[in-house]
């Protein structure tokens, strides 16, 4: 299948060709010995939701953020084959592979990633994609969870190219048109956080000040009743060497099985025009009101 620019579907039938060495080498030994004692920066939630909408301690709705906490790699496998009461999940969406700023700048003052012995083993960018485009990447990143983390609806101002490598990925999908039965409400802002790694994880409200989040209030939208009977999700299952094309301002809501590897390629959308127009009216059709 050709991949047009101009694409407002999403597309798994990706062109062929798209491999490279991560996908037979990234088990948990080669990980562990490439990354050796480095240190990665992990999300922790009490529950597998990171970003998400979540009851604070006075009953109000907050969209919570992780705690992140530093660890190896080989600290993080553990925790995922070994469940604690803590659920470990690699999000951190920075372009932690690669950012714009290795394509464009060759100065010493580009920032080194902590996975620096792992880029070997994968594109910088998708060669097709880039021609298509006509640019490279704005960010490049890694993914590692398990079944207990799932990522709450949203959509994302970038084209997205999504490749699992190991584990499976399963994603709910809806056109923008469909932004209407998502609900979009207004949130105060908060994070997880903690003084000592024994602790508890607590939601710390940001205050008063921050600015409010703007995030989708049906929760899970698999569960009965959730959208409307008029509302046809797409479903899609990604499993080893499987990619995905997800156009700018589709939403997906994305759970995975078991242990999961996976890569991403953001590239930035052409907002401008009829993409730019259509996309805010359809966010802008139906007044955003207070979560709380």
């Amino acid at each position: 299948m050709l991949f047009e620019s101009t694409s407002t579907r999403p597309l798994f039938e990706l062109p062929a060709g798209f491999r490279f060495p991560a996908l037979s080498t990234w088990t948990d030994e080669y990980l562990k010995d490439k990354m050796g004692t480095r240190d990665i920066s992990v999300a922790v939630t009490p529950n597998g939701l990171a970003d998400a909408i979540t009851p604070g301690p006075d009953g109000k709705l907050y969209f919570v953020e992780p705690w992140i906490e530093k660890m190896t790699m080989e600290q993080l496998l553990q925790s995922l084959h070994d469940p604690e009461r803590d659920v470990r999940y690699l999000q951190s969406q920075n372009g932690n592979l690669f950012s714009s700023t290795s394509f464009y700048d060759a100065s010493d003052s580009v920032p080194t990633s902590e996975f620096a012995p792992l880029l070997d083993d994968l594109p910088k960018e998708v060669p097709w994609c880039s021609e298509a485009l006509g640019q490279k990447p704005d960010a490049v990143n890694i993914w590692i969870g398990d079944q207990r983390s799932v990522t709450s609806i949203h959509s994302d101002p970038y084209e997205n190219i999504y490749t699992v490598i190991r584990g499976e990925k399963e994603f709910l999908l809806l056109p923008p048109t469909d932004s209407w039965c998502l609900k979009e409400r207004l949130y105060p802002h908060a994070t997880y956080s903690r003084q000592h790694e024994s602790e508890a994880l607590r939601i710390t409200p940001s205050g008063p000040d921050a600015t409010e989040v703007r995030w989708s209030s049906v929760l899970d939208p698999t569960a009965t009743g959730a959208l409307p009977e008029e509302v046809t999700p797409i479903r899609v299952t990604l499993r080893p060497g499987d990619s995905l094309y997800l156009p700018v301002g589709w939403w997906h809501y994305v759970r995975q099985s078991g242990l999961t590897i996976a890569l991403n390629w953001w590239y930035d959308a052409e907002m401008r025009g009829m993409t730019w127009t259509t996309l805010n009216f359809l966010r802008n059709v139906v007044p955003v009101a207070p979560g709380n």
